[in-house]
């Protein structure tokens, strides 16, 4: 085998953190359809066999890739909420949170959606994409005890304002939105999403 490189992340021991890395730098860089278990052991400097003891395919480390990112925007959104303070500030910091998560991580979000949705999806990974979208429906449900939320079904509530915050992040990867204004702009846009558009 060939001697590593210093730009090289793998260490002894740690080989499925280091193709978990090195794979979401492929994704980042070249999009999900360039990955290739094969590819990212040489890219690390293992034996082509190597990844195969942590995963079977292709699809166990996509599978894996999406589930760290679901982590990741989990424990985001934990630490951006404020479970006592009004709806709006609420809301805001949590949409500040999730979109701060799709700008930086545009690549693995598309790739969160497109195995969230797949019909063959592991059973840790489903837990964890509803555990992201749970962050809100909860805000909902508190927010409608409160009185600050119309009545109804919580999830079709939650549905409609994550819709529009899920807009913003895919404007953004479209480039059709600049990052920095729509981050900016937070504030006014989840006032509109909680008071519509009719004059008041």
């Amino acid at each position: 085998m060939p001697p590593m490189s210093q730009s090289r992340p793998y260490h002894h021991g740690d080989l499925r953190s280091a193709l978990l890395a090195s794979a979401e730098r492929t994704l980042r860089e070249k999009g999900a359809a360039a990955l290739s278990l094969r590819e990212l052991a040489r890219d690390i400097g293992v034996s082509h066999a190597a990844p195969g003891r942590h995963f079977k395919d292709k699809q166990a480390l996509l599978d894996a890739l999406a589930l760290g990112g679901y982590d990741r925007l989990n424990r985001a959104l934990v630490a951006a909420d404020l479970p006592d303070a009004p709806l709006e500030p609420r809301l805001t910091g949590l949409a500040r949170a999730y979109l701060t998560f799709a700008v930086d991580n545009p690549e693995l979000l598309e790739l969160m959606f497109a195995r969230k949705h797949a019909p063959d999806i592991d059973t840790q990974l489903a837990d964890a994409a509803d555990l992201s979208l749970g962050s809100f429906v909860r805000l909902t449900a508190e927010a409608q005890r409160r009185g600050e939320i119309v009545e109804g079904d919580p999830e079709h509530l939650t549905l409609a304002a994550a819709a529009g915050i899920h807009g913003l992040a895919s404007l953004i990867a479209a480039d059709a939105l600049p990052a920095d204004e729509a981050l900016a702009g937070l504030d006014d846009y989840v006032h509109l999403l909680l008071h519509g558009l009719k004059p008041r």
